[in-house]
């Protein structure tokens, strides 16, 4: 068995100072983080080295206690780990042939002893999510390292002869050296880019996020990163069955591992092909090995049944296939259904938990969602990951989406840029930061040589999601499942099957003329036919007129409020005449497929609520 270590982890490290006599900065950095492990705070301190950790405790609460301390050869090795391994068993038997011994289950106990033993190194033996810091005595050094698709966050701030580090931003902007400032760089990340973010950046002047990949280390001499790995373009030789064999397995394995857990333990099922494939396997691995009947959760909003609208987004709800998921399975299912009066008072939480304008009631009803499956459970497995590795969303195949330089789920840069003041306008040129972040990544992207301008343009396509979609769906989901206290898993994240789909040829991902056919096809016999071949729906969001109503009359009240901080860059007439319309100018989504008109309203909302909340100061 071995021991999960879903939490918040903070550290502070500077050569100049004596962090012992500071302590209360590294205890205030850690409480403004304590939603993400309730169970359990402890701090170590040396000279100059304080760490935080709080811990939601998932399995072994003994062997598992962090700050984790292990000498070697008079050596001294501090540990604060967020995350789970999912090959903790072969790490350690590997070990263990090395000669190390073991007092516990803990996969964190697992990973200190890697780090010793194989050093930077280590990283890449490592299959999980996590972030995580090794202050290492005899080197003296700090190690820092973030999981490949960045599942598990950490951001970090130079500061004088130091560096901060913390689980979330919040925990920076606690230290008393870390002013909430915004330059033009930052405005341009929540007005260009938002709710998205540019890959490294933390958006406060100074601040930044260890990306995706990367490990970091700060000694005497500096702060250095690099990246340990990437997706390897290479020609693809299976056929299509053994395509579907490889996929099926490799999911089946990474669902597998990511079933372990003392505390009960279920699944988010939407009815969708992802949530049903990860339902499936599990129920079957808890029947198999004599455990209780699987607990499966979903949502609904308040008379959906009534005001949903189809679109070429979002096809049709999800109640049918749901239920068609737990007759078959016969899955101890609850459905939550979360009314307009919710979904709206959450918006502010999404906005603390989140740190930045989210998603609007996209973000809150996460947030209730997970607030109400933790009543019955603490870890769920959901399906994040999948369209973006094997090409779910409608950008992956419209010509006009594959053809146009920028971003396909960012439309709205007129928009953006004519709310701007006059004066924010002349100086935030939001198109062409976009543009430039869009051309950065492009650049980045391994291309396969030889390859055609349309496959390699949709090699570019998979890059840009994995780089940007992705980690802004991956934070929404780790910020709201830990505002909860809860511990949300994503096998699709695994990338062992990341690296293999990465190189299947579109025309083997679109097997059968369907999105994600391949998958489907490795679903057959695991799913029932309504399901396997049912078209994307994407997550639910609701169409009540309650809910644009609600968002109105807040953007109302913050238009009558001549303090409001969102006008010091947006123009307050134009924002009127956009309430004043309901936004119901706005056909084409704010961001992705989901944020048109109430939700753009309630953006704006949640960045007037961002600004007043953390006094920022905006310096332009």
């Amino acid at each position: 068995m071995c021991q999960y270590s879903m939490c918040g982890i903070t550290g502070w490290i500077d050569f100049t100072r004596n962090i012992e006599n500071e302590r209360e900065q590294v205890q205030r950095m850690a409480n403004k983080i304590s939603h993400r492990g309730p169970d359990e705070t402890d701090f170590y301190f040396e000279t100059h080295v304080g760490f935080g950790h709080q811990r939601l405790i998932v399995v072994d609460p003994a062997g598992g206690k962090q700050p984790m301390i292990h000498t070697e050869d008079q050596h001294r090795y501090v540990l604060v780990y967020n995350g789970e391994l999912y090959n903790t068993e072969d790490i350690r038997s590997e070990l263990l042939t090395r000669g190390w011994r073991f007092n516990s289950h803990s996969d964190t106990e697992v990973l200190l002893k890697s780090y010793i033993e194989w050093g930077e190194a280590h990283v890449e033996k490592l299959n999980g999510i996590f972030a995580y810091a090794i202050w290492d005595q005899s080197k003296q050094q700090l190690f820092l390292a973030r999981d490949r698709l960045g599942v598990k966050p950490l951001f970090y701030k130079e500061h004088q002869n130091g560096l901060l580090f913390g689980s979330e931003i919040k925990a920076l902007l606690a230290h008393d050296a870390v002013d909430p400032v915004i330059k033009e760089e930052g405005l341009s990340e929540i007005f260009a880019l938002g709710p998205s973010r540019t890959p490294g950046h933390g958006v406060f002047d100074g601040m930044k996020e260890l990306r995706a990949a990367h490990v970091g280390i700060f000694n005497r001499y500096g702060w250095k990163t690099r990246r340990y790995w990437n997706v390897e373009s290479k020609p693809h030789e299976d056929s299509v069955e053994e395509t579907a064999e490889k996929v099926r397995n490799l999911l089946v394995d990474a669902v597998e591992r990511q079933l372990v857990s003392d505390v009960p333990l279920g699944t988010f099922l939407s009815g969708g092909v992802d949530s049903s494939a990860i339902t499936a396997i599990a129920a079957k691995y808890l029947e198999n090995n004599q455990k209780d009947a699987l607990q499966t959760f979903s949502i609904d909003y308040e008379d959906n049944d009534k005001y949903f609208k189809k679109s070429s987004f979002q096809p049709n709800q999800d109640k049918t296939y749901i239920e068609k998921m737990v007759q078959t399975l016969d899955t101890q299912h609850h459905t939550y259904v979360i009314d307009n009066h919710t979904l709206v008072d959450l918006l502010k939480d999404a906005v603390r938990y989140r740190d930045l304008p989210g998603m609007a009631d996209v973000d809150s009803s996460l947030l209730w969602f997970c607030e109400q499956t933790k009543k019955q459970v603490t870890v769920a497995l959901s399906g994040e990951c999948a369209d973006e590795i094997f090409g779910g969303y409608p950008w992956f195949y419209r010509e006009d989406d594959l053809n146009r330089e920028g971003f396909p789920w960012i439309r709205s840069s007129e928009v953006r840029q004519n709310l701007l003041r006059s004066d924010v306008s002349q100086q935030l040129n939001l198109e062409a930061y976009t543009k430039k972040r869009y051309e950065d990544t492009i650049k980045e992207a391994p291309i396969l040589d030889g390859e055609g301008e349309e496959a390699k343009a949709r090699r570019q396509m998979f890059y840009l999601n994995m780089q940007w979609f992705m980690p802004t769906l991956l934070d929404r989901k780790d910020r709201m499942s830990m505002g909860a206290s809860f511990e949300a898993r994503v096998p699709f994240s695994d990338h062992h099957l990341v690296e293999y789909v990465w190189n299947i040829p579109w025309e083997i991902k679109t097997y059968g003329d369907h999105e994600k056919g391949i998958l489907r096809k490795a679903l057959e016999g695991i799913l029932p036919e309504e399901i396997l071949y049912r078209k994307k729906s994407p997550y639910p969001k609701t169409h009540h007129p309650a809910y644009t109503q609600a968002v109105i009359n807040w953007m109302n009240e913050i238009i009558n409020d001549k303090d409001a901080r969102i006008f010091e860059v947006l123009d307050r007439t134009k924002v009127k005449e956009l309430v004043d319309q309901k936004a119901a100018n706005i056909s084409t989504p704010w961001f992705g497929q989901l944020m048109t008109g109430p939700q753009l309203l309630a953006h704006i909302a949640q960045i007037e609520y961002w600004l007043q909340e953390n006094n920022v100061i905006i310096d332009i």
